[in-house]
């Protein structure tokens, strides 16, 4: 058996010793290598999720952006709830917290 292992070894030795070393290259050395690899393609799956959030930010966005402008009422609204702003002649009482931040209706108290 011992005689059958040295035979073995003598003849693909060369063999073993280039892949050996031709893993060890990839691996560690070569410039697009495996540890780079790996942590590319982590990157590109926080990436992935970011643009998911965003895509769905946005279409948050449009859906408001159509409901807003699709009437003098709403426009209305919306200028005063998110801009603060008011007619000629208004007086408008803003409720701030400790912060000085306004209070709005849509936050939770």
């Amino acid at each position: 058996m011992k005689r059958l292992n040295s035979l073995f070894f003598r003849k693909y030795s060369p063999y073993i010793l280039t892949a050996t070393g031709f893993l060890v290259w990839i691996t560690f050395f070569d410039r697009s290598n495996l540890i780079n690899m790996f942590t590319i393609y982590q990157e590109c799956k926080e990436l992935r999720l970011e643009k998911e959030k965003f895509d769905k930010e946005l279409e948050k966005i449009k859906t408001e952006s159509t409901s807003v402008f699709s009437s003098q009422e709403s426009k209305e609204t919306f200028a005063r709830e998110k801009y603060m702003m008011k007619k000629e002649g208004e007086t408008i009482f803003v409720m701030v917290d400790e912060d000085d931040k306004p209070i709005l209706e849509t936050d939770k108290l």
